[in-house]
């Protein structure tokens, strides 16, 4: 085992600092590891911890960023551009229930599968650019980059990132892809709840059950989580997408603007601007109010000043039905997970709008009177989390000579040949890493276990280490089965790998020593191949990816015809032409080389089968209806 990280260029020791980002829908932050205790990066101009994620562009295009940018957006909201986390990784139908909460505009016409962000510049206001939601992303990132770099005095290229625990694959790849556009390489993304658990070091206890309630400016997140030996393993989630505390704000705005119009004759919803500076006023109330029982409300409009003085009891009358919102929420999560309110053994409050009274003893009393964790920074505390995570993947410490290190990724074998890293090199030792896979085939009795070493996208450009099967594992479509894979490496050396199955609790392991047989010179040999060969193996990588995704999406249309062949028959001849056609067509593309024409052809392919896919499923609910009785039904 390597003691210290070495850089190969000079061979000098190296110190290589990994960073912690939230990257949240209304505010941003970056943190890192201070000695035993993590701490958030301030700018160092203006000595903010918080950016919020709100990026504007000037009539050159020019982008400003986080309280600049917020300001600007009474006088431009066509130009300001917030919430851009709502529409990662989602096409333009996903987010069309989106449109109505935002104020610039996504143009259909550009978007496909990726949206298209529209903004207006020039002299005249008639020049366009078109941006997408992981290019505004990068921006943020780019921005807390710089924050992290000058406090640092040199440059940070790596980082955690963390995402909503409900985050598919496309959106946690399109938050990796902003990374990378940002010059930071991602090395893990950490569900958010899981970070603000690391914050306050629930991890340390070894398992329980955990609530988090994550009310933030837009959103509302409730996960329940289960530790078990350090490991956390998401038992449930759910939420409200549009709910937090830009509801509070909206309902305070609603109540006032009454009394506005009574007062002054303004209609503050029929003008932008006033709208605007009403809802600076609400959030200002809303924040004075944490700790003080009354605070003057103050707006002006078009020269009339308008002045109120609010209490807390009105404050709360007004917010108490947004905050009963998140009730259901929670109880829903609470039986998915199988579990009643006094199963749970710690709460942790997330989310700046958590830092109102009302919504601390109405937490209190959903989960039984047990008082939440809130002496962290409800806005800071994910990225505290992070930059924990962050620590045990980086070779830093204060005493680096006492360092132990692991000198090459370990990962395993996935789809395709695929190495996908679970503990990256010059992760601190000892550390113990769980992540959860499926199956790509349907019917599965059994999964293939193989345990590789080295830094190179392809399997069989690392050194193999172990193989072992999971069996018997219960039959199921492909995407089914839910594989937890641990990988445990101790202080001497040796890692441990457990593949469970979560559903029968089945499980098969096996020890192995990754550094026996390996020289330094070897050590050094793989680093310098895995550098040296990046892009090509990015390359390969891209392309067994894709036509991995385009032989699934084939072999699922095969599959779905064999099976409603009769449906399938009833098509208009044209119908089945089309699909017969570009099923034909992407079974040629596979055999060869063409990342972007495989890539087309499966959209299209998945385009062309959606009206038969719906045919099947209204054929499969209508069975299932008259297999029943009315009172079944």
């Amino acid at each position: 085992m390597a003691i210290v990280p070495i850089d190969m260029r000079t061979g000098t020791i190296k110190t290589e600092r990994i960073i912690g980002i939230d990257l949240g829908t209304t505010n941003s932050l970056v943190a890192y590891m201070h000695g035993d205790a993590p701490a958030v990066i301030a700018a160092k101009e203006t000595g903010e911890r918080i950016l919020p994620s709100v990026v504007y562009f000037d009539d050159d295009f020019n982008p400003v960023f986080g309280k600049a940018a917020k300001e600007r957006q009474k006088e431009h909201p066509e130009r300001t551009i917030y919430s851009v986390k709502r529409l990662m990784g989602r096409a333009f139908e996903d987010i069309k229930g989106e449109l109505s909460h935002i104020s610039y505009r996504i143009n259909e016409a550009e978007s496909g599968k990726v949206c298209k962000i529209e903004i207006r510049g020039g002299a005249n206001g008639q020049d366009i650019r078109y941006f997408t939601p992981i290019e505004i992303s990068a921006l943020l990132l780019k921005e807390l980059k710089r924050w992290a770099d000058v406090y640092f005095e040199e440059q940070i290229f790596k980082a955690v990132v963390t995402v909503p625990a409900y985050f598919n694959d496309a959106q946690r790849q399109a938050t990796k892809d902003a990374g990378k556009l940002a010059g930071l390489e991602v090395l893990r993304i950490v569900n958010e709840p899981t970070a603000a658990s690391l914050a306050y070091g629930l991890d340390k206890q070894k398992d329980g059950t955990i609530a988090v309630y994550d009310l933030g400016g837009g959103t509302f997140d409730i996960s329940i989580l289960k530790l078990d030996d350090g490991i956390f393993d998401v038992l449930s989630t759910n939420g409200d997408t549009h709910l937090g505390g830009d509801d509070i704000d909206q309902a305070l705005m609603t109540s006032l603007a009454e009394e506005i119009k009574s007062s002054l004759g303004t209609d503050i919803f029929a003008n932008r601007q006033f709208k605007q500076a009403l809802r600076t006023a609400a959030e200002k109330a809303k924040r004075d109010l944490t700790e003080n029982d009354e605070t003057l409300l103050s707006a002006e409009f078009d020269g009339k000043k308008f002045e109120r003085t609010l209490t807390l009891a009105e404050f709360e009358e007004i917010a108490l039905p947004v905050i009963e919102r998140t009730k259901k929420p929670c109880l829903r999560a609470l039986k998915d997970a199988g579990l009643q309110t006094d199963e749970i053994d710690a709460v942790v409050l997330v989310g700046g709008s958590t830092r109102t009274r009302l919504v601390k003893k109405f937490v209190e009393k959903i989960f039984g009177g047990k008082k939440p964790y809130d002496s962290l920074n409800p806005d800071e505390v994910v990225a505290l989390g992070a930059a924990v995570q962050a620590s045990v993947l980086s070779g830093q410490t204060d005493d680096i000579l006492l360092l132990d290190v692991t000198p090459l990724s370990l990962g395993i074998e996935t789809v395709g040949a695929v190495t996908v890293p679970i503990i990256p090199r010059n992760s601190k030792v000892p550390v113990r890493v769980g992540q959860e896979f499926t199956t790509s085939v349907d019917n599965q009795t059994g999964v293939d276990i193989h345990v590789v070493q080295g830094e190179r996208e392809l399997v069989k450009d690392n050194r193999s280490l172990a193989k072992f099967t999971l069996k018997p594992i219960p039959a199921m479509p492909a995407g089914m089965p839910r594989i937890l894979v641990i990988f445990a490496l101790d202080a001497d050396g040796v890692l441990s790998v457990t593949a469970k199955d979560q559903r029968t609790g089945k499980e098969q392991s096996v020890e192995v020593k990754p550094t026996y047989g390996l020289s330094d010179d070897e050590v050094e040999k793989m680093l310098m191949e895995g550098f040296e060969h990046a892009q090509e193996d990015l390359e390969a990588r891209m392309l067994i990816e894709t036509k991995t995704e385009g032989e699934a999406m084939l072999r699922s249309i095969e599959n779905s015809i064999a099976r409603n062949q009769a449906l399938f028959d009833g098509l208009d001849e044209a119908e089945r032409g089309k699909v017969l056609a570009v099923t034909h067509d992407l079974r040629e593309a596979l055999q060869g080389t063409d990342k972007n024409l495989i890539a087309d052809l499966t959209e299209k392919a998945n385009t062309e089968t959606v009206h038969f896919a719906q045919v099947v499923m209204n054929e499969a609910v209508g069975k299932a209806l008259r297999e029943k009785n009315i009172d079944q039904v």
